[in-house]
């Protein structure tokens, strides 16, 4: 008797923890972009020079998908940069419009820490991230003004319409 009460107990238990663990998971990768997008932004006011936050999907030897995100000079390729990985199993959702470029996304920042936009894209962006378990658990990271006013966004139940497109983070 106690097995089988241990089991129906678990049985409900199991899908809440799990919903629970990836709701932690998306929360830290959020933190993560909006950090580094500020010492991005940091770098540049300090430095007098123009910095990137660079975001990407790659597979890993395992086969994996993987998010990394890197923090370098906006001159230097973002392939020689050093890449970080995001938490496991966190992917770019499709409400992601930061600027991209080869596969990379981006967002640059002046000597004054103002955003820096490139044509065609002069639209600022969010970085909008997801896990694929079924759920709709997001989280995004905005590019808020031109100033590079950075903000936090979750997912919300009812969707808002934003140049002809429907997004439920924000």
């Amino acid at each position: 008797m106690a097995v089988i009460i241990t089991g129906i107990l678990s049985a409900i238990a199991i899908p809440s923890w799990l919903s629970f663990v990836n709701i932690l998971r998306l929360n830290s990768a959020q933190n993560q972009i909006y950090l580094a997008m500020r010492e991005a932004q940091s770098n540049a006011i300090r430095d007098k020079i123009t910095w990137q936050a660079s975001f990407r999907e790659i597979v890993d030897q395992n086969g994996e998908d993987l998010m990394q995100w890197a923090i370098h000079l906006a001159s230097i390729n973002p392939v020689n940069a050093s890449w970080y990985n995001l938490e496991p199993g966190v992917h770019l959702d499709d409400e992601t419009t930061l600027q991209k470029s080869a596969g990379v996304s981006r967002v640059q920042f002046d000597y004054r820490g103002h955003v820096v936009l490139q044509p065609p894209n002069l639209v600022l962006g969010r970085m909008t991230l997801s896990i694929p378990d079924g759920s709709a658990a997001k989280r995004c990271v905005f590019v808020s003004t031109y100033l590079g006013t950075l903000r936090y966004g979750q997912d919300h139940p009812s969707p808002v319409l934003e140049n002809g497109k429907i997004y439920f983070c924000y």
